[in-house]
């Protein structure tokens, strides 16, 4: 039987293993399980997913530190990994009613008119290794509220944090097929979206992933899909006296979690007159990151790239930039080519002809000089895709014209481009989603609107068209 092995970043050791899933078993599990789920009280669900919250709370320093070893990232960040799942609870609590709420309406023939929310059925979680329990839980906790079962395959690169998350889920109370976990990897993912059983698919992950589910199901409009597939996001800066802060933004921005998140600035587009005295506080600030393994003290800003073969990608890609235009301001460096550790890197590519359209999934920082905002919008606006864009600097006036001409799902105001709520939509426009934002709007692909009129007793008659007695 195939088995998986996940390993630690930071030090290459094995640290889950397990064997492939019976996806056909794992699936018909959902199907049987389905009905007694969503027959019960809402009130029950909701009650189970905040016991749900109270055993991620119980757990946390465990959890965060598997998450820390499994992913390379610093503890600290781990930790605010751990404080999102639990804070997600409520906030699925609060989206469902408002956004799935019952609505009473008038009826003819004093009867009632009622709209409802039903859940779709079995349900296909596809999570990423970036956040491994926070942004699957987004799809998982709305979709249980609702009363949909859930199949759950982990990114194959953070099993170990994947099936600590089920554990939990059963602990508090919801029925093991109810929640199941599905190991495996692209051939396993492909085998489960192609099941004719499910329902719906939610993904979080690459847009080559994102391109091959949406082709996938294609031919069957019955089924829900809701992508969310990154982007190339541009940092704008423009007219404003608080460069050192402008930088902090944009190392915030760009390498925090390494640059492994879909949020991440990835081109740093700013105004030429700016430009020199900006790179200068950005470049002062860069050298300062402390890049280093999760428990290391003190603690570092950002850990490894989630493994070897990723960072080989980084590195080609760096050089790739160099070698058809880019003018290195802060090399990318690897230490040690046995381990996944890159130092941020910083490359302007404005002479570059034909910049590539692609998510660089990690720390680089493209730069491009313009000269007014007027480029500068059309610049941000230079990409197929359309997650996230941040403006920094400038007037209330500069912003509004900024919110209202760029093309992104998230735009902020001198705030990181990371900076999204979770009490707010999350989603992007262009290759960066499909009109399904997840966070607060996830209640609205986990269930469905049902229109109905009732009576308590049949009444009926026909005014026109009958022959007399």
């Amino acid at each position: 039987m195939k088995e998986f092995i996940s390993t630690e970043p930071a030090t290459g050791q094995a640290f889950w293993q397990g064997d492939v899933s019976d996806i056909g078993l794992c699936v018909q599990n959902a199907r049987r399980a389905f009905p007694e789920w969503a027959s019960q009280p809402l009130a029950n669900r909701i009650e189970i997913v905040r016991r749900f919250a109270n055993e991620v709370r119980a757990a946390a320093d465990e959890f965060a530190n598997l998450i820390a070893r499994e992913t390379g990232k610093p503890l600290w960040e781990a930790r605010t990994e751990v404080d999102s799942v639990i804070g997600k609870v409520e906030i699925s609590v609060g989206a469902y009613a408002e956004r799935t709420g019952k609505k009473r309406l008038d009826s003819a023939l004093q009867g009632t008119a009622a709209v409802r929310h039903k859940p779709h059925g079995v349900m296909v979680v596809l999570g990423p290794y970036n956040f491994p329990a926070h942004l699957p839980n987004g799809h998982i906790v709305p979709a249980l509220i609702a009363g949909n079962t859930v199949l759950f395959k982990p990114s194959e690169k953070t099993l170990a944090t994947g099936e600590f998350l089920v554990k939990l889920f059963h602990k508090a109370g919801v029925p093991e097929d109810v929640i199941q976990m599905v190991v495996g990897g692209v051939e396993e993912g492909k085998r489960l979206i192609s099941n004719a059983n499910i329902d719906g698919v939610l993904f979080t992950g690459s847009l080559q992933g994102g391109i091959a589910i949406n082709k996938t199901l294609s031919g069957n409009p019955a089924k829900i899909v809701a992508l969310e597939m990154g982007g190339n996001n541009p940092i704008v800066v423009i007219d404003t006296p608080k460069l050192h802060e402008a930088a902090v933004l944009i190392v915030q921005s760009a390498f925090t979690s390494a640059g492994q998140r879909c949020t991440a600035a990835r081109r740093l587009v700013v105004l030429e007159h700016l430009y020199a005295p900006l790179m200068d506080e950005l470049l002062k600030l860069t050298d300062k990151l402390i890049v280093g393994a999760p428990f290391d003290e003190p603690q570092p800003f950002m850990g490894p790239v989630i493994d070897n073969e990723i960072a080989t990608r980084l590195q080609e890609s760096f050089v790739h930039l160099l070698t058809h235009g880019g003018k290195v301001l802060k090399h990318m460096r690897r230490e040690n080519n046995h381990r996944p550790f890159l130092t941020p890197g910083i490359i302007d590519v404005t002479n570059m002809q034909d910049r590539p359209d692609v998510e660089l999934f990690g720390p680089i920082l493209q730069v491009i000089r313009v000269s007014d905002f007027d480029a500068a919008i059309r610049e941000a606006n230079n990409t197929r895709f359309g997650l996230s864009a941040s403006l920094i600097g400038g007037s209330p006036q500069d912003y509004n014209r900024f919110w209202a001409n760029v093309r992104a799902g998230i735009i902020n105001w001198n705030r990181p481009t990371n900076g999204a709520s979770s009490k707010a939509p999350f989603g992007g426009v262009g290759l960066s989603g499909n009109h399904r934002p997840a966070a607060y709007y996830a209640a609205d692909y986990c269930a469905y609107p049902v229109a109905s009129t009732e009576m308590d007793q049949p009444r009926a008659t026909i005014g026109v068209g009958l022959a007399e007695d």
